[in-house]
């Protein structure tokens, strides 16, 4: 479908001659962050919308996991769709051993809502303050006092110098927190920087998770992003239990070189050269986050 005169420009695709990376990756990995996207005929976008998603769907997702060796997925409910999680649950209702999900909600949803989307698969919610559309904290707060219960997270994405005491205080949510994209760090102010010294923190308490992904949401460099590997090491040396790494597929909003998603799984090895902290990183963390079954 054409996009309208008032949709918002096209995002750049994802190269989808992914190439089969160096890296094997140990059974049942899982890919713990991307966005996909149904038929608009059936799922339509919300008028707010940050983006217009590229031409791609949940078929190419799945031939990207094949390419790279994953056998799982995380799903993250895209703006697109504001706070309709319908896609996402008929997604995850087709690969139900394959795909868990992160909804977008608000503080207008009712239990039952909350329930249905548990059973389905659901497994936390997300919370976007860097582009400030998300929730604000006091409504993700009292929504994690809600879901608590049902064994959920809160993911945000937010960028740790902005919270140099976010230890404190996303380590005292009902629920345990996760941080997208190795907490968006500045190269420029470097690992001993505050906000990033209060994230390991937070790992360390066993309160929060983060996510080792999308190195060029704040990388300076061109692919394969070296200024970002010493804040990826940094984590990996502080608490590899408390990591999953994610590919962000399709790389939405990126305006710098689309990178092959083949070279983005073989930055593990670099990130996390350890064959045994790569199997926390990439099959028990998930199973422990998101609720995959154990083989």
């Amino acid at each position: 479908m054409n996009n309208s005169r008032n949709d918002p420009p096209m995002c750049a695709p994802p190269q989808l001659d992914v190439h089969k990376p160096k890296l094997a990756l140990p059974p049942k990995a899982a890919d713990c962050h991307c966005h996909v996207f149904g038929p608009r005929e059936k799922y339509p976008w919300a008028e707010n919308r940050l983006y217009t998603p590229p031409p791609v769907t949940l078929d190419d997702y799945l031939a990207m996991l094949r390419a790279t060796g994953f056998e799982r997925g995380a799903m993250v409910q895209t703006g697109l769709y504001g706070t309709d999680n319908s896609f996402l649950v008929d997604a995850i209702g087709a690969h139900p051993g394959m795909l868990r999900g992160i909804a977008l909600i608000g503080e207008g949803v009712t239990d039952k809502e909350l329930r249905h989307l548990a059973e389905n698969g659901v497994r936390g919610f997300r919370v976007n303050r860097t582009a400030r559309t998300g929730l604000a904290f006091d409504v993700a707060r009292r929504l994690a006092e809600r879901t608590k219960e049902l064994g959920w997270h809160v993911q945000f994405l937010l960028d740790v110098e902005d919270h140099p005491d976010l230890d404190t205080f996303l380590g005292s949510f009902p629920t345990e927190v996760a941080i997208d994209h190795i907490g968006r760090p500045d190269p420029r102010k470097g690992v001993n920087a505050p906000g990033f010294q209060a994230l390991i923190r937070l790992l360390k308490s066993g309160r929060g998770w983060a996510k080792l992904s999308a190195p060029y949401r704040t990388s300076l460099a061109e692919p394969p992003y070296p200024d970002m590997t010493p804040f990826a090491h940094a984590l990996v040396a502080a608490a590899s239990d408390r990591l999953v790494w994610g590919s962000d597929w399709p790389h939405v909003l990126l305006e710098k070189t689309m990178p092959n998603d083949g070279d983005l799984v073989d930055q593990i090895a670099v990130w996390v050269p350890d064959e045994a902290a790569r199997r926390r990183i990439l099959v028990d963390n998930p199973e422990r986050l998101y609720g995959f079954e154990r083989p």
